[in-house]
């Protein structure tokens, strides 16, 4: 390996593919300049796709783009081309669906073979270097396919046009459509539950991977059908990650998956979205275990830990939240994370000590390689038991034992961070900042919300005001996917029931304008992923199903649900109920596949409940209704507030509808509840105010 003068990657702003600027590997990024100059030099292209926490993209960058014999044969027969999939899932999604149609797998690093018209013809995943194990090396392939576009182009042509044609008809796909009704629930309540693993917790066996839309399904069921069984596969399974390994039980907030059925054993990298996607899951089943007892529901403590840890290592000065920390310390995944009994040992006095490593999994082997990764085998009073100390003692010493651990560990170097910006991730992370500011009462995470979303309207836009979708070093740049504009109108709906500031419904009111005009499908319904202005790519993907994140059309239709029950365009509702009926039978037949969309199913039979306060002379009060409302479980609630200094002149226009006419009585905090289209009488209560919400 030699020291290389930079490639064409340097002047990218994606962490990775900076990552590669110095790769013996000429590579260019996506764009016209690689494609034409493949059809000029009538050579195939290669395509590298990954992103910057993949553990896997950075073993086949050091074993094959660092290796100058295979970077030669690569700059010799090929034009190459890397693109992370963070800032290009267009490009991602296509490809993608090539690499399963092929290989019947996916996963990254991808690595794809095109012609200079954009078409793929062969690919897989990870290649070794030179075969083992069974797998082909990545220096045979690039000589087979060097020998095969060389000698055998009509057999490439061919393999091109069928598999470009296979890849249209998923690019795009049309359901069959289904009534939506109450049986889509519970038929989704049935699939889910028959895949839970009802020892461990989670859906299907190792790897495992989170499932927050299908927990808050299951969530919605229970409450409607009344299924015990729901609720206990929703405790079990959020108990055993929060007690797993896939926690980080010292810095907060989730590891990707785990590479084992017990949640013991995560792929260390933590992804913005993860942690975003799982707080509202937390936060609901908090509200579901809430009661008169003096003690938090232990799901809240999830949820700090997890936010209070995005706060720290996840947010930019300016306010934007950043994408992803690696798995990789010092060359070794999760060495920033791991311990050994000897350093436990050290940094803790014996007493502590010997009740951290109990409740914690230490011991003299370790529990991964060695080392161990701290976990809770057993919940807090069953060790407290064993133990023989108070459950309340026992938290306070675990306590100052993970300060002392985090801060030593602090010294540690850490895993690499992808600092850009995603406007999807940030309107997922918006909305858990949001919905946590509500039912925990922390403003702190209102106020991170709020310079999230004021970052992503005055930086991630262009001339027209439309969304970009990616930030880094004072750059916005790729016209926003719709997810983008999906996840941030959902954010700042959920924002506004925070702050009550109107601004931000009226930005989700110009947004959701924009998502229309630019995305929707009007012949078959739904939103294409791309907008109509965006650059010709071999497809146009429309995105149905829910991946570790949930589809764009999903949560277009929860978006937009959402923003015409808190503004009264009742248009928008009608969009989102078209949009759910274009993939209504995905809904019924493959209800695993599709937790947003039932979400927003959910959110549309209702019964939906509309709450309006208006604060009377003491503001105190409305204060104290408004944290009663959200300590209840009521996932198809609005909540509107109207402040007793705001005339009727004044009002916003786009509340107006839902308080104009409502005011205080005789100065007293008054409540309007409306449900299901049908308001009952003004209560001046809070005990009349739980009684109206409670009805049905």
């Amino acid at each position: 390996m030699t020291n290389h003068p930079a490639n064409r990657l340097i002047n990218e702003t994606s962490p990775y593919l900076l990552q590669h600027a110095y790769n013996p590997v000429d590579w260019y990024p996506w764009g016209d300049e690689a494609f034409a100059l493949a059809a000029e030099q009538d050579k195939p292209v290669f395509l590298s796709v990954g992103y910057s926490a993949c553990h896997w993209c950075h073993v086949m960058e050091h074993e094959s783009f660092e290796s100058d014999e295979i970077a030669a044969l690569m700059n010799e027969h090929f034009i190459n081309i890397k693109v992370d999939r963070e800032e290009r899932p267009d490009v991602d999604q296509i490809y993608m669906s090539a690499v399963q149609l092929m290989t019947q797998r996916g996963g990254w690093p991808m690595s794809v073979f095109l012609t200079p018209d954009k078409r793929p013809f062969y690919g897989g995943t990870y290649w070794p270097p030179t075969s083992r194990m069974g797998m082909p090396g990545f220096q045979d392939i690039l000589n087979k396919i060097h020998e095969i576009w060389t000698n055998s182009r009509d057999e490439v042509t061919t393999s091109a046009k069928s598999l470009v044609d296979a890849v249209n008809k998923i690019a795009a796909p049309e359901f069959e459509r289904s009534t939506l009704d109450e049986d889509v629930m519970r038929n989704a309540m049935r699939g889910i539950l028959q895949s839970a693993d009802r020892t461990h917790g989670g859906f299907g066996g190792a790897p495992k991977f989170p499932h927050p839309m299908d927990v808050r399904v299951l969530l919605r069921c229970w409450k409607r059908f009344g299924e015990q069984d729901a609720l206990d596969v929703v405790k079990l399974t959020l108990g055993k990650m929060a007690r797993g390994g896939i926690y980080d039980h010292l810095g907060g907030g989730f590891h990707r998956y785990s590479t084992d059925a017990r949640w013991l054993a995560p792929h260390f990298e933590k992804m913005l979205y993860d942690n975003a996607l799982l707080v509202p899951a937390y936060l609901e089943l908090g509200q579901v275990l809430q009661n008169d007892e003096s003690t938090e529901p232990w799901p809240f403590a999830v949820v700090r830990g997890t936010l209070d840890y995005v706060l720290r290592e996840m947010e930019q000065p300016e306010g934007g939240f950043y994408s992803t920390q690696d798995a990789d310390s010092e060359g070794e995944e999760g060495k920033f994370f791991v311990w050994s009994e000897a350093e436990i040992d050290e940094l803790l006095p014996d007493a502590d000590a010997g009740l951290f490593k109990y409740a914690y999994d230490v011991t003299p082997d370790g529990n991964w390689e060695g080392k161990t990764i701290l976990n809770r085998p057993k919940p807090h009073d069953e060790a407290a038991r064993v133990l023989e100390i108070e459950p309340d003692e026992l938290a306070e010493v675990l306590g100052r034992c993970r300060r002392t651990l985090f801060d030593a560990r602090e010294k540690r170097v850490k895993p690499g961070r992808d600092d850009k910006v995603l406007v999807s991730w940030n309107g997922w992370m918006i909305s858990a900042m949001a919905q946590a500011s509500q039912v925990l009462g922390e403003q702190k995470y209102a106020e991170a919300a709020i310079r999230a979303a004021d970052f992503v309207l005055e930086n991630m836009r262009n001339e027209g005001s439309h969304l970009l979708h990616s930030f880094k070093d004072g750059r916005a740049r790729f016209n926003a996917y719709l997810d983008d504009y999906a996840a941030f109108v959902s954010g700042l709906c959920d924002l506004y029931q925070a702050t009550f500031d109107p601004r931000h419904l009226v930005s989700a009111q110009e947004l959701a304008s924009q998502m229309i005009e630019r995305f929707a499908d009007d012949e078959g319904g739904g939103f294409y992923f791309t907008s109509h202005d965006h650059e010709e790519l071999i497809t146009r993907t429309k995105d149905s199903q829910d991946n570790a994140t949930p589809s764009g059309n999903a949560q277009a239709a929860t978006a937009l649900i959402q923003l015409s029950r808190l503004t009264g365009d009742v248009g928008l509702a009608e969009r989102g109920q078209q949009t759910l009926e274009s993939f209504s039978g995905l809904l019924k037949e493959h209800p695993r596949a599709s937790g947003q969309g039932l979400l927003a199913v959910d959110a549309m039979f209702g019964p939906s409940l509309e709450i309006v306060l208006i604060d009377g002379d003491d503001k105190a009060t409305g204060d104290e209704w408004l944290a009663a409302i959200h300590q209840k479980f009521l996932p198809n609630k609005i909540v509107l507030r109207r402040h007793t200094d705001v005339s009727e002149d004044a009002l916003p226009e786009v509340i107006r509808p839902h308080l104009e006419g409502r005011t205080a009585r005789d100065g007293q905090t008054t409540a309007y509840v409306c449900r299901e289209m049908t308001c009952g009488p003004p209560v001046t209560t809070l005990d009349e105010l739980l009684s109206a919400i409670n009805e049905g």
